[in-house]
């Protein structure tokens, strides 16, 4: 049996997965592998030499590159695609959001005048996933079922599942003008850090939503601001942003085409009990040798 440390607490989905994957619960000291369910606040440095494995609980591990924590000492895997299907189910709720015009009706209270010209369908119109992986496999049948169609894009352009097109990222300028809408799954990396800029929001179409689910630093939200005040861009919906929250006086809060939900794209309430099949599932990998883990972390590239 392989001996697991489920650290800051214990938890009982996750607990049961490692058991059934036939590994042990046991103390830091005496553990071959380390699964790490809370925050970088109070991570466990220097790491015991005999960490053979740290799984992380998150998909966005930043933090912990900015810390130093990463090493190519032993294997990490962090939660990229674990959450994919909650993540894609909001983001189609913010695009529809958006496009349905309801969080305008909400504001408003009947005011039919202020919705009705605005409403626009999703059927029929094209959306570009930047950043498809995990997420974007959930989110295409999604797309599909009410009628869009998907343009990916990704680091190597290789074919996506469902996409009727898929683009490297070298390629991106290509896709602004023809899409009617944008959903940004990407890992925040120096290469994406401000991939929707002045640039690129001046060339997406009068009615296009951009839908952030991925990392705040992925927009540039002055130029952001400046393109929905001018029209350039017709909404935005945010469940991340740059810094996390918005300050208080961030003037995206005032405007009527921006959704800002908290980070929430994938709820607390469910982390653990979607992460726990995916630890078994790992742990059984790095019993066989580990040359097959789930969202292994290259420290080099930033995820």
């Amino acid at each position: 049996m392989i001996p697991v440390a489920l650290l800051p607490e214990p938890d009982p989905y996750i607990s049961e997965a490692i058991l059934t994957a036939g590994g042990e619960l046991t103390d830091l000291d005496s553990a071959r592998v380390l699964v790490w369910t809370g925050d970088v606040a109070g991570f466990p440095e220097p790491l015991p030499d005999r960490i053979e494995w740290v799984q992380l609980r998150l998909a966005g591990i930043e933090s912990f590159l900015n810390a130093g924590l990463l090493d190519d000492k032993r294997i990490w895997t962090n939660a990229s695609g674990f959450y994919a299907e909650n993540v894609a189910e909001h983001a189609l709720a913010l695009l529809l959001t958006g496009l349905r015009q309801i969080n305008t009706a909400v504001r408003t209270r009947w005011d039919k005048d202020a919705v009705d010209t605005s409403v626009r369908s999703l059927h029929g119109s094209t959306v570009a996933i930047v950043g498809a992986g995990g997420i974007a496999r959930s989110l295409i049948p999604r797309l599909a079922a009410c009628g869009a169609a998907v343009i990916a894009v990704n680091r190597s352009g290789r074919d996506v599942e469902g996409a009727m097109e898929t683009l490297p990222f070298d390629r991106l300028d290509e896709v602004w003008s023809r899409v009617d809408h944008v959903v940004l799954a990407a890992p925040s990396t120096d290469e994406t850090r401000h991939l929707i800029n002045a640039k690129s929001l001046a060339a997406m179409r009068s009615h296009a939503w951009l839908i952030n689910v991925a990392r705040g630093p992925l927009v540039d939200e002055d130029a952001l601001h400046r393109a929905l005040v001018d029209g350039e861009i017709a909404g935005a919906a945010l469940d991340v942003t740059d810094p996390e929250p918005p300050a208080t006086d961030s003037p995206l809060w005032e405007l009527p085409n921006v959704i800002i939900t908290p980070h929430v794209a994938n709820p607390s309430s469910g982390l653990k009990r979607t992460l726990a099949p995916w630890v078994g599932e790992n742990l059984r990998r790095f019993a066989a040798g580990g040359d097959d883990m789930l969202a292994r972390v290259d420290p080099n590239a930033s995820y």
